[in-house]
């Protein structure tokens, strides 16, 4: 909300407050921003002068604050305090930091469905709690809703309606924005709660369009249209156009109840974000926008490598009562794997390593032939293997067998011949001779 210095004819304290800036003016009066003594922050607005000297608008002004008083609710703007006796009367509530919904629209434009219909919903609740304790608002307008980082706020409720009940073309009175008026306020008929339908359901249109549902012009043209020409609905969405239209009915009983009216909006919030427009609820699950049951939603998708193994599994589905196979992480290989245990070089990739017995990698499903036509070994699902005819390799362990059996044998035989001369030699100068040695005496 946009803040201005004080000026020289604006009063610096009201009651127990202090002023400190000026929020805004209208036909009723000013609004600053002040605070109390603990810090507490408001908005005061105070009365008019002129408006000040008129007992019958003293009256109503009176009966709207005492009103407001009861209004519970988290979607309106607390009364705090008000003095109806005062020279210049005037009232407090609590100040909600944030831009209203029409700067919200005007800086930043059209606002999504999804946005449009938590705030709708919200607004009705808000609504909803204004209505039970015997108050109409009579002003709901873009400008008198603030966003504050907890949710909309209503402000100004039945205060614009005191200050022009008596007429509408009294000179210096606000009765609020034409566009935004119901068909009844303009010909003066009592109003109702569905006079705030009206009003929020031009609102919300605004909301979606950045333009009044009635478009623009003078007052005059702009109550005519009000009263005899349908709402231009064009730019909405068309997930809320039809709950629009019906708020804007010409008739107050063809328009929706302010209870009916917020469980619709949470409705259209809750399928516009996740972005299944159109689709139906049922127990609580959308299986609307063409998705089947039991499909993840796009909302629901994984991403990054979740979304590659879901793709991979979309892919390679396998038929009914096949189990589809899970990735099993790379089992890191060893030197002695790498090798083949005669010495030989590392298997290739995508062939069995034969020498040791054992495959240097997982072998698929599949079994492959050898070079031979035999088989490898296979592990099974348990982890284990199941062996299979290798006859080149046990022909390759009976070689090895008896070439290191006829090695070690000879090697005993060469010992043995050694050691017999020796002894025969004994211990005299010739045997030391034949060791390399020399005589002694």
């Amino acid at each position: 909300m946009a803040m201005m210095r004080l000026r020289r004819e604006d009063p610096r304290v009201v009651g127990s407050f202090r002023l400190h800036r000026r929020l805004g003016a209208g036909g009723m009066g000013v609004v600053y921003l002040g605070s109390d003594k603990r810090g507490q922050r408001v908005a005061l607005k105070v009365i008019r002068p002129d408006l000040a000297e008129d007992q019958e608008f003293r009256s109503r002004f009176a009966r709207e604050v005492s009103a407001a008083r009861r209004i519970r609710g988290g979607c309106t703007a607390r009364l705090v305090a008000a003095d109806l006796d005062a020279d210049r009367p005037w009232f407090a509530t609590q100040y909600v930091p944030g831009p209203s919904l029409h700067d919200k629209v005007n800086d930043e434009g059209p606002l999504s469905p999804a946005q449009v219909a938590s705030i709708g919903a919200a607004l009705s609740e808000g609504l909803l709690a204004v209505h039970d304790a015997g108050v109409v608002h009579r002003d709901l307008k873009p400008s008198n809703i603030l966003l504050s980082p907890k949710g909309p706020r209503i402000i100004d409720f039945g205060i614009a309606w005191a200050t022009g009940a008596s007429t509408l073309t009294h000179v210096g009175t606000a009765v609020g924005s034409p566009g935004f008026l119901a068909p009844e306020q303009v010909r003066g008929a009592a109003v109702t709660p569905a006079t705030d339908i009206f009003a929020l359901g031009a609102t919300l249109a605004y909301t979606c369009t950045a333009d009044s549902p009635f478009g623009q012009g003078s007052s005059e043209v702009m109550l005519y249209r009000v009263v005899h020409e349908e709402a231009q609905l064009a730019g909405v969405p068309d997930a809320l156009a039809p709950l629009l239209a019906s708020c804007l009915a010409k008739d107050p009983a063809d328009r929706p109840s302010t209870l009916s009216l917020s469980l619709r909006l949470k409705e259209i919030a809750a399928r516009e974000a996740h972005g299944l427009s159109g689709g139906p609820l049922e127990n609580g699950a959308d299986t609307g926008a063409g998705w089947r049951r039991g499909e993840r939603r796009p909302a629901d998708r994984p991403t990054g490598q979740r979304a590659e193994e879901y793709a991979r599994q979309r892919t390679e589905r396998r038929p009914t009562g096949t189990p589809v196979p899970r990735p099993q992480p790379a089992r890191p290989s060893s030197s002695r794997e790498a090798t083949s245990r005669a010495g030989g070089p590392a298997s290739a990739p995508g062939t069995n390593s034969r020498a040791g017995g054992r495959t240097s990698r997982r072998v698929p499903a599949a079994r492959p032939a050898g070079r031979n036509g035999s088989r490898a070994p296979v592990r099974t699902t348990s982890g284990g293997r199941r062996p299979g005819p290798d006859r080149r390799l046990l022909r390759q362990r009976v070689i090895v067998f008896v070439v290191v059996t006829l090695l070690v044998a000879l090697g005993i035989a060469a010992a043995q011949g050694c050691q017999g001369p020796a002894r025969g030699l004994g211990a005299g100068p010739a045997a030391v001779a034949a060791y390399g040695g020399e005589s002694g005496a």
